[in-house]
């Protein structure tokens, strides 16, 4: 009896290793992007197409989107990334701008306490001394309130270009994904 169950064995293993060695191997993913995922939308081929036509179809699309929506977005990345590098260059030209405004207020503040110094009680050097302290003061709030100010600006205009191409790149998406829906693909965005 051992004889028949070893030939049993050896007839199924030969067996399953015939179906396995006919069973095409299943690729690797190659780690590349189709040109819709790229753009977060998820195309699933519906009709059966293959890679290479999805890729033609999707590029197809693309154009079309383009086209109809007036805008690649792409280009509105890079614009909104070259806004946000002019806003951050704004502020750093304000804060290069407002250094020495402490220095520059004391000068301004001497000048003017002594004036007033001189006039009130005949002590340029006291009233220049006292005009000095609060013109340090004075610049100093006058710089942080323009680094605050330029810092917004730069915040408003930051966020602007992020929801401008937001909305650019929204509607270019559902652009996109009514041309390749149209094309028998089941899309997510």
């Amino acid at each position: 009896m051992r004889i028949p169950t070893a030939l049993a064995f050896i007839a199924a293993a030969a067996a399953f290793s015939t179906v396995f060695a006919q069973t095409p191997p299943v690729s690797a993913p190659t780690g590349q992007k189709t040109l819709a995922a790229t753009l977060n939308v998820y195309a699933f081929p519906g009709a059966g197409q293959k890679p290479e036509q999805q890729s033609i179809d999707e590029t197809e699309c693309y154009n079309w989107a383009v086209t109809n929506t007036g805008s690649d977005p792409f280009q509105a990345a890079q614009q909104a990334d070259q806004q946000k590098q002019a806003a951050a260059q704004q502020q750093q030209q304000t804060q290069q701008a407002t250094q020495g405004a402490g220095a520059k207020g004391a000068v301004r503040g001497a000048a003017a306490g002594a004036v007033i110094g001189e006039i009130a009680n005949n002590d340029a050097s006291s009233g220049a001394a006292w005009g000095a302290a609060a013109g340090v003061v004075a610049g100093r709030n006058r710089a942080r309130k323009a680094q605050e100010q330029s810092a917004q600006q730069a915040a408003q205009q930051t966020q602007a270009a992020d929801q401008a191409s937001a909305q650019t790149i929204a509607a270019f998406q559902k652009a996109f994904g009514a041309c390749l829906e149209a094309k028998k693909y089941t899309v997510k965005y």
